[in-house]
């Protein structure tokens, strides 16, 4: 990894230091402000006990939402707190605020291995315009930076980027680096072959990573929505499947660009309008009805993406196939997913980078079993794009 870690510091670095991580606490609560999953909690636990554990006083700073500048009740970071005190199996010091007198004392007060949660940083406006008064507010109170907050890293807001420009040294926690050790491993030095999954519905937000993976993989598998697009680019019926006819030339161009490295399904299931219970039947490709909409890839494309996917180093996996939102329409999800699954077993690297993805790999119940999972949906798409993500690039080089 190009960037320090926080496993690169000791404890005679560590001990009795003030240090600021940023983290990714922003979990779904439910209508009673109870938290419904809080996989991004449990996520950021091996870099605070590495801290701790090396006698640190731990500051930790989230958003939660979109307050936009304001304070809002329901988005007050005091559940997770409650839920960080029970996994940490310590009390964790909750601040009503973020920076101020207030936060100071209550910082002042830390003891070595003791962890401080600040309240919504999202809660100022000066966090998401990254304005230096902020940042320094931020900074005042630490002695150090670890960011280990991936779904933001994308983001050049104050607690990401605007603070390290007053604090050193400023490091990745072990989230931040197993993510680039994957996402970045995967475009820069994969195991071969390389195989890529593409799903979701439009290829506009897909653009970017289709192109880099046209030049990083051996084969590009398309599914979703967007495979519409690409059908209308080779003159075939889609029906009312849903298509941007702004992007049928931009596929077409892609499609020439692969060298018949793209791999489009070759059966899909249609549907008489879009619901979970609509009319449905399997259909080639070529036999779109009118009418008709494509809602997920059918039996055979699974087949045919499963015989790619055999015998691959590497695969990594972004975008559903179908609305998987709706039962009748996630079987080639899911068996995407099992595929997966069963790869990792015989050795395959796989990876699933963040998003739906994810949610697809949780809900069919095999998320344990795949090599990583992004915790960031927009942040790993910039990743595998080959972007620099503001959070990353102010980090220090290794």
């Amino acid at each position: 990894m190009a960037k320090k870690s926080v496993a690169n510091l000791t404890e005679a670095d560590l001990s009795g230091k003030r240090v600021f991580v940023r983290v990714d606490f922003n979990v779904p609560l439910n209508e009673s402000g109870a938290i419904t999953d809080d996989t991004r909690i449990r996520a950021a636990l091996p870099t605070i006990q590495y801290l701790t554990g090396k006698g640190a006083k731990v500051i930790l700073g989230s958003h939660m939402g979109r307050p936009k500048g304001q304070v809002v009740d329901s988005m007050r970071l005091t559940p997770v707190a409650a839920r960080l005190s029970e996994l940490l199996g310590q009390a964790v010091v909750k601040c009503d605020d973020c920076i101020g007198e207030g936060v100071a004392q209550a910082i002042a007060g830390l003891a070595n291995g003791q962890v401080a949660l600040l309240e919504n940083l999202r809660f100022h406006a000066g966090e998401e315009k990254n304005d230096p008064e902020f940042a320094k507010q931020l900074a005042s109170n630490a002695d150090l930076y670890v960011n280990d907050a991936f779904g933001t890293a994308h983001r050049a807001h104050g607690s990401t980027e605007g603070v390290t420009h007053y604090l050193s040294p400023n490091v990745a926690g072990l989230l931040i680096e197993k993510e680039l050790q994957f996402l970045q491993g995967a475009i820069e030095a994969p195991k071969r072959p390389l195989v890529a999954i593409v799903g979701g519905s439009k290829v506009s937000s897909k653009i970017g990573v289709i192109e880099t993976l046209l030049e990083k993989c051996d084969k590009l598998l398309i599914g979703g929505g967007m495979i519409f697009t690409f059908y209308k680019a080779q003159g075939k019926a889609v029906g009312a499947s849903l298509v941007e006819d702004d992007k049928v030339e931009l596929a077409k161009s892609l499609m020439e660009k692969a060298q018949g490295k793209i791999l489009l399904p070759t059966d899909v299931v249609v549907a008489d309008k879009f619901a979970p219970d609509a009319a449905a039947k399997t259909v080639s490709v070529d036999e779109i009805p009118e009418g008709w909409m494509g809602l997920d890839i059918g039996a055979d494309s699974v087949k045919v993406f499963q015989d790619a996917l055999n015998g691959c180093g590497t695969a990594i996996w972004n975008g559903p196939m179908g609305v998987f939102e709706f039962d009748k329409f996630a079987v080639g999800t899911e068996a995407i997913a099992h595929s997966l699954a069963g790869l990792t077993a015989t050795g395959t690297v796989t990876i699933i980078g963040g998003g739906d993805s994810v949610a697809a790999v949780e809900k069919v119940g095999v998320a344990e079993k795949m090599s990583h999972i992004s915790t960031g949906g927009g942040a790993s798409l910039e990743l595998l794009e080959g972007k620099e993500l503001p959070g990353i690039v102010a980090l220090d080089n290794a």
